[in-house]
């Protein structure tokens, strides 16, 4: 791919200092390749020393008459490649039987997360469509401009009169061509500075309530390709053996009858237990249960659910650790207050039991390159850490964005996980085969990362009229980015924005209110799971509110109302 900083483009949505884009246009097997990326360095440290991947882009289009979209957001089942592809057609006019949508890594500047700050790649917190909205429409606009101007020279004609639409190309006087037939001519032509965008009366894709998802049909009949379904010659099977207890490591091991499992090539220690590799999934499996393993559990932990519990309803009964919110004075006002409501909610541990269960592939290919297939969620930083336990350069490591059967969150760990895993088993057999490892639904469970458990101990005061005048809510749990990379960006003063999400922004009317923070020590793997602080804040607030205004002894919804005057959002959708 060709880069100019020379062509900057507009993108309405994206904020003033966001608005320069690189514009680069290849002739690829004879097609156009459209790729915009943001100027300057952006990336951070996890991805400032990866190598672009030279071959990045959003559009693709080939003289097959092939649309390739290269979606910088992962599809774990929420449509994220149907949506990036809506946003290309839209501008494009390509026709949907056209269409292949690839997931793509290897190249901040065009696929960083926007509204992430735009440093690395990453699909989560409903962003997907609200980054790409302006950059892929852009893509295809761009790209349709370029077959028009193709056809004018071709035919001889002013472009004003070309139109596009289906997949086609055509002009008042009859003359037409497909979309692969002008690609080649497209690719050659200077990129334009500035392309219109539709506008919204005139979208015919964008909002379509009729349109199917155009990847329905293979997921349906079982065609579509997930990484559990994944196989490349020669590949081998491993499943690992994790601790009895979270935190326990691996003492000794004894493979002699594992060994003796017809089908087991190998037995491998890793720093996360013993993996046992196979032929095949069975043979790797009954070779794991086969393993004796002496574990060190002496730093694990070993405290039950129940136990934890406890100690979380005995820390929400005294003062927080941190505040995360301090309005007027709620602990005078609650000592004044004609009635005190209180209320304790308590959240389990939850797993995120993805349809698919985790699972990444490691092939080192014969010129080096290291090539890893998955549901990459951060990929940027799965290629970082593939790049330390490999001691290859990131622009040696591959990473093959794989659309996966759920996620909700599990497959954006810092440490790697499953992908750290394939790598290191990679390495110990010499890379001398693909490498599949596979979590089974058992290993999901009970190994896994979980949304952390909670209590909040929620009070609220009321006046004579019934009115709130004070509020308090103190949520006791673990953080789920201490001791990552994360830590710095998202916890401020002892408070993990993730913990207290949903509880510290409540935007009801309120003089007193005070959340605090008391932050646990627990070796149980926590990870953000689906809405995050919401999961459990959102609940806790609203029931309580339910609670109180029963107290109140008024109507739930009116008692709601009267307090977002401030928010007529909320109130719209209440």
């Amino acid at each position: 791919m060709l880069f100019s900083e020379s062509n900057p483009l507009k993108a309405g949505r994206i904020e003033a200092d966001r608005r320069q884009f690189l514009v680069g246009t290849a002739a690829a097997t004879g097609g156009l390749l459209i790729g915009f990326g943001m100027p300057g360095s952006v990336a951070d440290a996890v991805t400032k020393t990866a190598t672009p991947n030279p071959f990045s882009a959003y559009v693709q289009i080939g003289s097959d008459n092939k649309v390739t979209i290269f979606s910088s957001q992962m599809d774990k089942g929420q449509g994220a490649y149907h949506g990036l592809a809506t946003l290309v057609l839209e501008e494009l006019g390509a026709d949907w039987s056209q269409v292949h949508v690839t997931g793509a890594a290897g190249n901040a500047k065009l696929y960083g997360n926007l509204m992430w700050g735009g440093a690395a790649q990453g699909t989560g917190g409903s962003t997907s469509i609200a980054g790409s909205f302006d950059r892929y429409r852009m893509a295809g606009a761009t790209a349709r401009e370029m077959l028009v101007q193709a056809a004018a020279k071709a035919w001889g004609v002013p472009a004003k009169g070309i139109k596009v639409a289906t997949g086609k190309i055509s002009h008042s006087s009859g003359k037409s061509a497909s979309f692969g037939e002008l690609a080649s001519d497209a690719a050659k032509l200077p990129v334009p500075q500035n392309v219109t965008l539709k506008k919204p009366e005139e979208w015919t894709e964008i909002g379509d309530p009729k349109r199917r998802r155009y990847d329905t049909a293979p997921k349906t009949n079982g065609t579509h390709t997930f990484t559990i379904d994944l196989k490349l010659p020669g590949m081998l099977t491993a499943v690992v053996a994790h601790g009895p207890t979270f935190g326990a490591k691996v003492k000794s091991f004894d493979a002699t009858e594992t060994k003796k499992v017809r089908g087991v090539r190998e037995v491998v220690q890793i720093p996360s237990g013993v993996a046992v590799v196979a032929d095949h999934m069975w043979a790797a499996i009954k070779g794991r249960e086969a393993l004796k393993v002496d574990w060190d559990e002496s730093g694990s932990e070993k405290r039950s659910s129940a136990d934890i519990m406890n100690t979380y309803k005995d820390a929400a009964a005294k003062a927080p650790k941190a505040t995360a919110r301090s309005d007027g004075d709620a602990a005078k006002a609650m000592a004044s207050a004609a009635k005190v409501v209180e209320a304790t909610y308590e959240f389990p541990y939850l797993a995120h039991a993805a349809m698919e269960p985790l699972n990444a592939v490691v092939h080192k290919n014969s010129d080096g390159v290291i090539e890893i297939w998955g549901g990459h969620q951060i990929p940027d930083v799965y290629q970082f850490i593939a790049s330390k336990i490999s001691g290859l350069k990131p622009d040696k490591i591959k990473m093959n964005v794989m659309t996966t059967g759920g996620s909700f969150g599990r497959r954006a760990v810092a440490d790697g996980d499953v992908v750290a895993e394939a790598v290191m088993i990679a390495k110990a057999l010499d890379y001398r085969a693909p490498i599949k490892v596979q979590w089974t639904r058992e290993d999901d469970m009970t190994g896994g990362r979980y949304r952390p458990a909670y209590v909040h101990k929620m009070r609220a005061g009321l006046d004579n009229n019934g009115n709130i005048v004070a509020w308090e809510n103190h949520v006791v749990g673990q953080s789920i980015v201490a001791g990552t990379p994360f830590e710095q960006a998202l916890v401020k003063g002892g408070i993990d924005k993730t913990s207290i999400e949903g509880s510290d922004n409540v935007p009801y009317a309120i003089p007193n209110v005070t959340v605090g923070l008391t932050t646990t020590d627990v070796k149980v793997p926590v990870l953000w799971w689906r809405a995050v602080g919401s999961t459990h804040t959102a609940y806790a607030v609203e029931s309580f509110m339910d609670e109180v205004a029963a107290a109140a002894g008024k109507d739930p919804y009116e008692f709601r109302m009267a307090m977002l005057g401030k928010h007529p959002r909320h109130a719209g959708v209440l």
